[in-house]
């Protein structure tokens, strides 16, 4: 795909949901996900809330940011879609099979 779909904002949200994935049970502090991503504190608090707003982002008791229920969910619901197709694909195998 061409650089000029990229968003340099869009990409900044996407490797925090990416950092936030790495620290999916202590949750990661605000200040370390901007460090991580060399930018400015106000960009990560925006990006957070963003993420938040989707479902996708949570802040703990103590103020530090994690995965949502809601991601896990999906990626569960994605388990869920691939082992069906296994089974299907399975079935198919053993009818066309001389076994």
């Amino acid at each position: 795909m061409s650089e000029k779909y990229t968003n340099a904002a869009q990409q900044r949200i996407l490797r925090t949901l990416l950092i936030l994935a790495e620290h999916a049970l202590d949750g990661a502090a605000p200040g370390e996900i901007a460090r991580q991503l060399s930018t400015l504190p106000s960009n990560t608090t925006r990006d957070l809330a963003n993420l938040r707003l989707a479902g996708l982002a949570e802040v703990t008791p103590n103020g530090r940011w994690r995965i949502a229920p809601r991601l896990v969910e999906l990626a569960l619901a994605l388990q869920r879609s691939l082992d069906s197709a296994q089974r299907r694909l399975e079935e198919t195998r053993r009818r066309y099979s001389h076994e």
